[in-house]
């Protein structure tokens, strides 16, 4: 034990030396070494206290903390009554999204990392909500609210926050730095050592913190040791791409920031080895990748190409290009999956498109904009800018936006939820995808103009429980289709997130890969009609990929029995999925 523990600790060790110098490695290491134990969490000398990363019941639930609502009690309270009630053994992990005192961009501006809101609820509801399922917490490290202590004590030049803020000379060349956002990089700020130019990566309330300062990194660790004695089982490393900065680079993706990524995953691999990493990073697909690593880096990765490939197929009625995108997706690294989704928080990512579907992303957005939708620009180097992402409900946007009771619409949006569940890797599924919310233009007007207000719909609870509870609404038709399309795929390791996947391109009007478990005792062909029209298609056909030829093969999607035979065709309606068992 005291040889694993010495060859742990010489690894952070080494991620010390790199990152801030070997002069500083030792002093940086005893330093961890010192908060070992604080808040109950320590070293795992034995590395196996934990079972697998992972099964083929997970499925991630992303939400708000103050999602639904009842009068009179905390609102994670009541999240976790309506998640035990309408979602207990359907879901695996509630990502709670921030729920720390907060000054914009719901949350994600934060004024305190060790407190929760307490409009929200306090930690032992947390606790209570982790009690019932797995949980997952943001950490925000790019920067924080300009209204936090944090800052205070920058103005006032009171120590260590007074150089935790990144800052840059007004004179200095920025133009290769990649902004996701059209509003200026620098803000001046006021302080008792004169003026400061604060560097402001997303808005002016969020002022970007400056990790070359190793007592910064300290912070974060005390924070992240507090979130693992709350029981968080994954840790969502928000906007993680631009957290380093040099001057003269583009400052994003730089070798310094996976070192922080790679430091984080070897402390937690350290301390809590059941502990899973995910970074969010929406950029272009082969970018988004460099965060596995070489297995030592994230856990989990989003697949951000896979809700605007979606969109496409479904709208266009061809599957293409979704096709030749999944067919050239590489196995993650061992020990390492794909976090596969359709809509979040956030609005549908357009760059995560370039270099697969350029040409398309017109189209797509004036497609967006008919049904409701928003396009958020983002600032290029040149002075111009391009789209950065769609903000829209994803059930909107696959809407048809002429017909009053949309059948078509909700077919589509169950079949796009129907491959995310189905891919390989971890699906997270979003509140209002699962509750089949259209878009909210009004909380867009109510914040005044704020495009991702579009999606992120709060709801009353007894006004929610009337619409899901009603089998002729819109959203009680799509909430009972979801709660099967979960139920029947659960206990099935076929779905397991590292089980094999392989793409078979049979026609343009379809999607269709097959799943294999790892022990090789259950296979899964999943097919689905992009199209709005009834397709055939002939079982003969599909004898290569694993169907049979006689007898009878199961759709665990529909519940059915189809019947086999040489000159018998399976028949797909508009938009139907099929998840056929092969053995």
């Amino acid at each position: 034990m005291k040889i694993l523990r010495q060859l742990k600790m010489q690894k952070i060790k080494s991620r010390f030396a790199r990152l801030y110098g070997r002069e500083n490695a030792d002093r940086l290491t005893e330093r961890f070494a010192m908060m070992v134990g604080r808040y109950g969490v320590g070293i795992d000398t034995q590395n196996q206290t934990h079972g697998p990363l992972w099964d083929h019941n997970d499925v991630l639930f992303i939400t708000y903390a103050d999602m639904v609502r009842s009068e009179g009690e905390r609102p994670l309270s009541s999240l976790r009554r309506f998640c035990t009630k309408r979602l207990k053994h359907l879901i695996s992990t509630v990502h709670i999204l921030p729920f720390c005192p907060w000054s914009s961009d719901d949350g994600f501006s934060v004024i305190d990392y060790r407190s929760v809101a307490p409009e929200y609820g306090r930690w032992d509801d947390v606790e209570s909500l982790g009690a019932e399922f797995a949980l997952q917490f943001d950490i925000v490290l790019n920067h924080c609210s300009a209204k936090s202590s944090w800052m205070r004590d920058f103005v006032t030049g009171i120590a260590p926050a007074r150089d935790y803020f990144m800052t840059a000379s007004p004179d200095a060349d920025l133009s290769a730095v990649v902004r996701p956002r059209p509003q200026p990089l620098l803000h001046k700020v006021s302080t008792s050592d004169g003026d400061k130019w604060v560097w402001c990566t997303f808005s002016k309330d969020q002022a970007d913190l400056n990790w070359k300062n190793p007592d910064l990194l300290f912070e974060f660790l005390d924070i992240i040791f507090l979130y693992l004695s709350k029981r968080a089982r994954i840790l969502r490393l928000d906007a993680i791409a631009f957290l380093w900065k040099e001057i003269g680079t583009s400052c994003l993706h730089l070798p310094q920031t996976h070192e922080v990524v790679k430091l984080i995953r070897d402390i937690l691999d350290t301390v809590a080895p059941g502990t899973l990493l995910l970074t969010e990073t929406n950029v272009p697909h082969e970018e988004n990748l460099s965060y596995f690593g070489n297995g030592d880096e994230a856990h989990i990765v989003y697949n951000f190409a896979l809700p605007p490939l979606l969109l496409h197929a479904l709208l266009r009625g061809e599957g293409t290009q979704l096709t030749r995108w999944a067919a050239s997706l590489e196995a993650p690294p061992k020990g390492c999956t794909f976090l596969n989704f359709t809509a979040s928080h956030d609005g549908i990512g357009v760059r995560p498109l370039q270099g697969i579907l350029d040409a398309e992303i017109p189209w797509i957005m004036v497609e967006v904009e008919k049904r409701g939708g928003r396009v958020s620009m983002k600032a290029n180097a040149d002075g111009t800018q391009s789209p950065y992402e769609l903000n829209i409900s994803y059930l909107s946007a696959l809407s048809n936006p002429e017909a009053k009771d949309d059948e078509v619409g909700r077919a589509r949006f169950i079949c796009s939820q129907a491959i995310a569940l189905s891919m390989q890797g971890i699906p997270a599924v979003y509140f209002n995808s699962v509750v089949g919310t259209p878009n909210w233009t009004e909380g867009v007007e109510r914040v005044g103009g704020y495009n991702r207000a579009i999606n992120r719909r709060k709801w009353d609870r007894a006004e929610l429980d009337a619409q899901l509870d009603n089998p002729d609404s819109s959203q009680g038709k799509i909430f009972a289709a979801y709660q099967k399309m979960l139920r029947r795929r659960r206990d099935h390791t076929a779905f397991h997130p590292t089980a094999e996947m392989r793409v078979h391109d049979i026609g343009a009007d379809y999607f269709a890969f097959s799943r294999h478990s790892q022990d090789g005792q259950e296979s899964i062909l999943c097919v689905f009609n992009l199209t709005d029209k009834e397709r055939k298609i002939p079982i003969a056909r599909l004898e290569a990929l694993g169907l049979p030829q006689t007898g009878s093969a199961r759709d665990i999607f529909s519940a059915s029995t189809l019947r086999m035979g040489p000159n018998r065709n399976i028949t797909l309606a508009p938009y139907q999925p099929a998840w056929l068992m092969l053995q």
